[in-house]
């Protein structure tokens, strides 16, 4: 059965500087914005990230310092990108722990409050290891009955990412073809923050996911270490996980707790 959208929802993929959320940029997006009426409108910048792109790096996705270097930044696009990407859900393949957190990154150094509290996320890799664990291009093997050509380029990894999710909704029968479903069922509804630093118990409690603290309510961390927030909030975390904390000890404060 065919995917079910109520709102637009972009499928896109990033090839950066590296894999440090905090510290990477972003150097060329790919994006389809799927309707719900069927159509699909594409976005597609190579950007200049303003810092030297790793040697490693380049290896993987073919992108070199003097390939981009009149190239537009982040910022200077980050206007026209969230006009693009307004009220759309996202999904990616391996989107939810990475690609996404980088975006939302990029736009707060942009000076763009980027919201994500009202969007649902699918993660097509998180789907495609639960059911058949392999990675993009055996998943488009295995979906789709193709190879994929030119792995590593933002819009051939896109575009197979968006051939994979309809084929995962029509494959398993217990897969509903709803944003709602698999967003959920991408795991992303856990997290509190994008980079699952901050999760939610049962009791739908905040609570911290690594650490000394692992486990721990942010209620009883407060109470007993206040200091510990002081020491994320000065470290090397996603400025995404900082904001979200902000406003959970702010609503703390506010309870009196």
């Amino acid at each position: 059965m065919p995917l079910e959208l109520k709102k637009p929802l972009v499928i896109f993929d990033l090839e950066t500087t590296g894999v440090n959320v905090s510290n990477d940029r972003i150097i060329d997006l790919y994006m389809i914005r799927a309707m719900p009426d069927g159509s699909e409108q594409e976005y597609h910048k190579r950007l200049n990230p303003g810092i030297p792109i790793p040697a490693d790096s380049s290896a993987i996705h073919g992108i070199y310092d003097k390939d981009v270097a009149d190239c537009p930044s982040f910022k200077d696009i980050a206007a026209e990108l969230n006009q693009f990407i307004s009220d759309a859900d996202f999904a990616g393949f391996n989107s939810n722990r990475f690609d996404f957190p980088l975006l939302v990154e990029e736009f707060y150094r942009a000076d763009i409050d980027f919201q994500i509290d009202k969007r649902k996320f699918i993660d097509a890799q998180r789907i495609f290891h639960t059911k058949e664990p392999r990675n993009l291009s055996a998943a488009y093997r295995f979906y789709c009955d193709k190879n994929l050509e030119n792995a590593h380029s933002a819009e051939a990894d896109t575009r197979a990412t968006w051939d994979i999710i309809k084929a995962q909704v029509n494959r398993y029968d217990d897969l509903t073809p709803t944003v709602d479903f698999l967003h959920n069922f991408s795991g992303q509804h856990e997290f509190v923050d994008l980079a699952g630093r901050i999760k939610r118990n049962k009791q739908g409690e905040p609570y911290i996911a690594f650490g000394k603290h692992k486990g721990k309510t942010i209620a009883q961390i407060f109470k007993r270490e206040p200091a510990y927030f002081e020491w994320m909030m000065n470290g090397d975390f996603p400025e995404n996980t900082k904001r979200t904390l902000t406003r959970i000890l702010f609503e703390l404060k506010t309870k009196g707790l």
